[in-house]
């Protein structure tokens, strides 16, 4: 991949990187302040106990994505950024600007998340 390839995919990466990170900061800001709501009655807590559980499966998500454009900028660095972890061929370029953080090609993606279920 070529200089200016890497650093356009850098920027992508890096610009999503600071989204997360202020997501992930709202989201445990605003779960600091449900904690310290008073909770009246059965529908407040059923409320903010479901509330608690998206914003966690949200987080988690995130936190998971967030790794992987850590790896992803890790491989830019190391100048092996676009390499399939499977087949070790170029991931093509159109699935990097849908996916910036692929590990995968095309072909091997589907066969990594069937054999991860």
């Amino acid at each position: 991949m070529r200089d200016h390839e890497l650093h356009y995919f850098e920027e992508i990466l890096l610009t999503r990187k600071t989204q997360i990170i202020k997501n992930l900061t709202g989201v445990e800001s605003e779960m600091n302040q449900l904690r310290e709501l008073e909770l009246n009655d059965e529908g407040d807590y059923a409320s903010v106990s479901n509330d608690n559980m998206v914003e966690n499966a949200i987080g988690s998500q995130q936190m998971h994505e967030l790794d992987e454009i850590e790896a992803a900028l890790g491989k830019i660095k190391a100048k092996q950024y676009g390499i399939c972890e499977m087949c070790e061929d170029d991931i093509g370029f159109q699935r990097l600007k849908v996916k910036p953080h692929a590990k995968y090609c095309i072909v091997c993606r589907p066969i990594v998340e069937k054999n991860k279920h």
